[in-house]
C-alpha cells in the first residue's frame, strides 16, 4: 500500500507538472499576439494521448498513432509559424511531451514504427527554434539544438534500455514455460503411458481368461484398478502444474522403495518379474528418481514391444560407487497391442537425456538368444 501511495504521488506530481508547463505555454503564446488556440490543439492532443488510462484506452489508439499524431502536430505548428513569418514562443510544456511521447514510441511500437515515430518526436522536439529565430542569434541556435539532442537521446536510451529488460523477460518466460511444457510432456510419458499401457494388457489379458480361467480373474482386475488409480493419481499431480500446487506436489517423481511397488504391480500370471537389489535406500534422491524412470521405461517397452515375454528381472546392484540399474526380458517381439499404444520412440531418447544429466551411462540392445535389456549406470557422490 505504501509503495502503491508512493507511485501514485509521484504520477500526480509528474501530471501536474506538465499541466503547469502547458499553461505557461498556452499563456506566452497569448502574450506575443500569436494566438493560443495552435498550442492549445497540440498540447491537448499531446495529453490525451500521453495520459489516456491504459484500462479504458481503445485498441485503436495503438503507440504509433499515439506517438505519430502530436508529433505531426507539432511540425505543422512550427511550419505554420515560418510559413507566415511569425514569431511563436518556445514551448516547455510541449517539448516536454514530445520526449514523453519519445519514451513511448522507442519502448512501445514494434520495431520498424518505433524508428519512424521516434524521429518524428525527436523532429518536433529540434524544430521548436524554428518558433522563435528571430530572438536567436548565431551562437545561440546550435546550443538550443545540441540540448535538445542531448535530452531526446538521453530518453530514448533510457527507452531503449526498459525495451531490452521487458524483451529478455519475454524471452525468459518463455523459455521456462517451454521447460515446463517438455516436463509435463515427459512425466505424461514416463507416468501416465506406463499405467495406462498397463491397463491395456491387462485387459487384453481379461478378455481371454474370461473364458478359459474366470476364476483367475480377480488379480488380474486388481492390477486394473491399481494401474488405473495410479494413472489418475499420476494425472492428478501433473496437471498440478497448470495449476501452481504447492513445490512438494509440482513433480511426480519416484525413488527405490517404488520400483518395488513398479515390478510387484507389472506382474501377472502370464508374466513373471523379478527384482534383485541390495542397494540401501539412503542414496541421493536425485540417482533415485533417475533408476526409477529407467525401471519404468524399461517395463512400459515390455508391455509395448514384448508381450510374449514370461519373465522380467530387474537388477539394482551397488559396486565401487556406482549404482548399475538393468532390465531385462525373455520376449521374442510379439505384442498384441494396437499400433496406435506403440508410442513415438522418444522414451529413451528422453530417458537417456535424464541419464547423462547426472553423468551416468544408459544402454539398451538384445540379448544373446532373445530378449532385451536396458541399463543404466549412475556414478554417486562420495560419502
Amino acid at each position: 500500500m505504501k509503495s502503491a501511495s508512493v507511485r501514485g504521488c509521484a504520477r500526480g506530481a509528474v501530471v501536474g507538472a506538465l499541466l503547469a508547463l502547458c499553461l505557461v505555454d498556452v499563456a506566452a503564446a497569448i502574450d506575443t499576439g500569436y494566438g493560443g488556440w495552435r498550442p492549445l490543439t497540440v498540447l491537448t492532443v499531446g495529453l490525451v494521448a500521453l495520459l489516456w488510462p491504459v484500462a479504458r484506452r481503445p485498441a485503436w489508439l495503438t503507440p504509433q498513432l499515439r506517438t505519430a499524431v502530436p508529433a505531426l502536430l507539432s511540425l505543422l505548428y512550427s511550419a505554420t509559424a515560418l510559413l507566415l513569418n511569425r514569431v511563436a514562443p518556445f514551448g516547455p510544456g510541449e517539448v516536454a511531451i514530445l520526449l514523453c511521447l519519445l519514451f513511448v514510441a522507442v519502448r512501445h511500437c514494434p520495431p520498424r514504427w518505433a524508428v519512424v515515430c521516434g524521429l518524428l518526436d525527436l523532429a518536433g522536439v529540434l524544430t521548436q527554434p524554428v518558433r522563435y529565430f528571430q530572438h536567436l542569434t548565431t551562437g545561440e541556435a546550435p546550443g538550443y539544438v545540441l540540448t535538445g539532442v542531448v535530452l531526446a537521446g538521453l530518453v530514448a536510451s533510457l527507452a531503449a534500455y526498459l525495451r531490452s529488460l521487458d524483451y529478455r523477460r519475454t524471452v525468459a518466460v518463455a523459455d521456462t514455460r517451454r521447460e515446463e511444457r517438455l516436463a509435463i510432456a515427459a512425466d505424461l510419458h514416463d507416468f501416465v503411458a506406463h499405467h495406462v499401457t498397463g491397463i491395456l494388457v491387462q485387459t487384453q489379458m481379461a478378455r481371454m481368461m474370461a473364458t478359459t480361467q474366470p476364476q483367475d480373474l480377480d488379480p488380474v482386475l486388481a492390477g486394473i484398478e491399481g494401474a488405473a488409480t495410479e494413472a489418475l493419481a499420476s494425472m492428478r499431480r501433473t496437471v498440478g502444474v497448470l495449476r501452481d500446487a504447492d513445490e512438494a506436489d509440482r513433480r511426480p517423481v519416484g525413488d527405490l522403495a517404488g520400483v518395488a511397488e513398479l515390478v510387484a504391480r507389472f506382474a501377472t500370471p502370464v508374466q513373471k518379474a523379478i527384482l534383485r537389489s541390495d542397494v540401501p535406500d539412503d542414496l541421493p534422491h536425485e540417482v533415485q528418481a533417475a533408476a526409477f524412470r529407467v525401471v519404468q521405461e524399461a517395463l512400459t517397452n515390455v508391455r509395448r514391444h514384448a508381450a510374449d515375454a514370461t519373465e522380467v528381472t530387474v537388477r539394482l546392484t551397488l559396486d565401487a560407487g556406482r549404482l548399475s540399474v538393468s532390465v531385462a526380458d525373455d520376449g521374442r517381439g510379439g505384442t498384441q497391442l494396437p499400433d496406435a499404444a506403440h508410442g513415438g520412440g522418444f522414451g529413451l531418447i528422453g530417458l537417456k537425456e535424464r541419464v547423462t544429466a547426472l553423468g551416468g551411462e544408459l544402454t539398451a540392445g538384445p540379448r544373446a538368444g532373445h530378449g532385451w535389456e536396458i541399463g543404466a549406470v549412475f556414478p554417486l557422490p562420495a560419502r
